[in-house]
């Protein structure tokens, strides 16, 4: 089984290898990500592995079947910038459904906190012997309300980890489960109440037609002042135009993000010789109340090791002709 890897970073290629140990497979990394313009590398491949920001569009799928491929090997769990409908009775596609629910639900704790008390800003003052403590005011989390928005696993940790801290839980999620809700002590709401009652929000939910532009002008608008903001999820969750008009005016007082809506341009590479053109994420960048990550929630060292362990494992059922456990479903799109 010969598998074309795109998108390939260094620890993917250790993680990969360390697996394919049990696999044996015939793997080839390729730095580039899968496009209409790097599609034809796949030729004499039998799988095809991807990754998030790789551009499998109608013109890739169909392109990928001319080659011969049947499997589509996700080595994440969004597939947001798949084209399904084409994809259907075309290609098979499995995805790793869950890697570190606990490394995403901790990345979040991460932005709350350092955005709260500001450890960023104190690191680089220090360094450079200035202890003074102006602009570095915090909160008690402790009493505070956090709203969670998404209780699947990720958002289930996440709202034990904040529990922990003291504060209180309010959730929406169009499918509730009352037994984890007793069990986690914590409230489901409607959305809009959850945007006017809670003092952090935290996006753990995935990107659907429902949820495309979650957080919008609107949404904002219900939201308390200086509010805090935080997306590890998908960034087309968040109207991003409306985030910054929010911002300017200073009806938010923090924001973390982990992920951004154009980041398939930027996210994963180094930029740092070179001009962001992106206006918005360069606007985003001016506000000292905004801490932006590269989407790094996942990047743990359990994570890479699950993530690579489980599509190997996908791509090994495709090759039994076994039932695809984790293949993506067609039909639901």
């Amino acid at each position: 089984m010969k598998i074309a890897f795109f998108d390939a970073k260094k620890y993917d290629i250790d993680f990969f290898n360390d697996a394919n140990k049990d696999f044996g497979f015939t793997i080839k990394y390729f730095t580039e990500r899968l496009s209409v313009d790097t599609v034809i590398m796949a030729s004499g491949f039998d799988v095809v592995c991807a990754f998030v920001n790789d551009d499998i569009n109608e013109e890739v799928i169909l392109k990928l079947e001319k080659l011969n491929i049947r499997h589509l090997a996700m080595r994440c769990s969004g597939y947001n910038n798949i084209d399904m409908k084409t994809a259907f009775n075309r290609i098979e596609i499995t995805r790793v459904p869950s890697y570190s629910p606990y490394a995403v639900a901790e990345h979040a704790l991460a932005l709350i906190m350092s955005l709260n008390r500001k450890t960023h800003k104190a690191y680089n003052r220090t360094r450079e012997s200035n202890f003074s403590l102006k602009g570095l005011l915090g909160f008690d989390l402790h009493g505070k309300k956090a709203g969670v928005v998404g209780t699947g696993k990720i958002g289930r940790i996440f709202i034990s980890i904040v529990k922990g801290l003291g504060m209180d839980v309010v959730a929406y999620d169009p499918y509730p489960n009352a037994s984890y809700a007793s069990e986690l002590g914590f409230t489901y709401v409607g959305i809009d109440e959850l945007y006017t009652i809670a003092d952090v929000i935290s996006l753990h939910c995935p990107l659907t037609k429902e949820t495309f532009h979650l957080i919008d002008k609107d949404a904002v608008r219900l939201m308390k002042s200086n509010v805090m903001l935080i997306n590890t999820s998908r960034g087309g969750l968040i109207d991003t135009r409306a985030l910054v008009d929010s911002l300017k005016e200073g009806k938010i007082g923090y924001v973390g993000l982990d992920v951004y809506e154009e980041e398939e341009n930027f996210f994963f590479e180094d930029h740092s010789d070179s001009i962001i053109t992106d206006d918005i994420l360069s606007r985003l960048q001016t506000f000292n109340n905004v801490l932006i990550t590269s989407h790094q929630a996942f990047f743990t060292k359990e994570a890479l090791k699950n993530i690579s362990f489980t599509t190997l494992s996908n791509i090994r059922e495709y090759q039994s002709g076994n039932k695809l456990t984790n293949e993506i479903c067609y039909h639901c799109e």
